[in-house]
């Protein structure tokens, strides 16, 4: 068996797997699966209560939020235009909105909106902003994660839609699961054994995942996040429960549920149908090419000349 690069892991989990030996047949929820949608991952304010949408209706918003978002209009000035990035060529964000014709991605609470943040993580929020508050230019590691490359929306744990790069491609053992996001070129590599726990003491960026099979459903619970990431202002004690079950042949339903007293009011649920999709999957060469966090800091240097120029002078 020929491996080369990320094959490597599908490689490693489907030895695993061999060596286990014979295991009753699980459910298939394997593939490369397509989770763009232009339903707002928030109920928008102006929908209110309203949880799902007519067809008629859902048509219109589709209409609506396609011309909103093309990138190829040249309306609005200069600097919209340079505000717009890439051509309309370049995004993926999807069409339509989901199957369902839900208002929002968020399904619980009712309000389709994602639960108060606690008053003690209104608190760490701003103390994080101050302690950057100035020094947001100072060196690479001031700047936001996505900019280095480093952890990218969408990318999981959990996965959600975003403006390109909306595929996953799952593959299954009798002990392992990998799942495989175009966003970032990342891979989690999951276990189905019950084997324990990593410490507490162990914090990963992605936290610590364990799957297990619920009838119909695998079900991961991901624990032990470092508080270098965090998922919608979450906090590193963060409860993340996914929940992946096959609806039809073409359709997976892909539900996860945050669960983290420290920082939201109460548990919150998120729903999003994928559809399968040939495919491929393409890398993620987030720094090929990338001369954005060179420019960024060369401008702030170019910036502060002046202002130290002026203040030599002064002295």
């Amino acid at each position: 068996m020929k491996c080369r690069g990320l094959i490597l892991l599908f490689c490693f989990a489907a030895l695993i797997g061999s060596a286990a030996g014979q295991t009753p047949t699980l459910p298939d929820i394997q593939g490369i699966w397509n989770f763009a949608t232009i339903t707002p991952f928030e109920r928008p304010a102006e929908l209110a209560e309203k949880a799902f949408l007519t067809e008629q209706e859902a048509a219109q918003y589709e209409k609506q939020v396609l011309e909103r978002t093309n990138m190829d209009r040249r309306d609005g000035g200069a600097h919209a235009d340079v505000e717009r990035a890439y051509n309309d060529f370049w995004w993926d964000r999807g069409t339509k909105v989901v199957r369902t014709l839900r208002t929002s991605l968020v399904i619980d609470p009712s309000s389709g909106r994602i639960p108060p943040l606690t008053a003690a993580a209104r608190e760490r929020q701003a103390a994080r902003q101050a302690a950057n508050r100035g020094h947001e230019f100072d060196g690479p590691e001031n700047r936001p994660l996505f900019e280095r490359c480093l952890m990218l929306q969408g990318a999981g744990a959990p996965t959600t839609p975003t403006a390109y790069n909306n595929n996953t491609q799952i593959v299954q053992t009798p002990g392992f699961v990998v799942i495989h996001n175009e966003m970032g070129h990342e891979a989690r590599v999951i276990p189905l054994d019950g084997r324990p726990r990593l410490p507490q003491t162990i914090r990963q960026w992605k936290g610590d995942s364990r799957g297990q099979w619920e009838g119909e459903t695998l079900v991961i619970v991901t624990t032990s996040f470092s508080e270098k990431n965090s998922f919608r202002g979450s906090g590193p004690n963060m409860r993340l429960t996914e929940r992946f079950r096959r609806l039809d042949s073409d359709t997976l339903l892909y539900q996860f549920t945050v669960d983290d007293p420290e920082t939201f009011t109460q548990p919150w649920t998120v729903e999003i149908p994928l559809t399968r999709t040939p495919g491929p999957i393409f890398e993620y060469a987030c720094h090929e090419g990338n001369y954005g966090m060179r420019g960024v800091l060369s401008g702030a240097r170019a910036e502060e000349k002046p202002i130290e120029e002026s203040n030599k002078k002064s002295k």
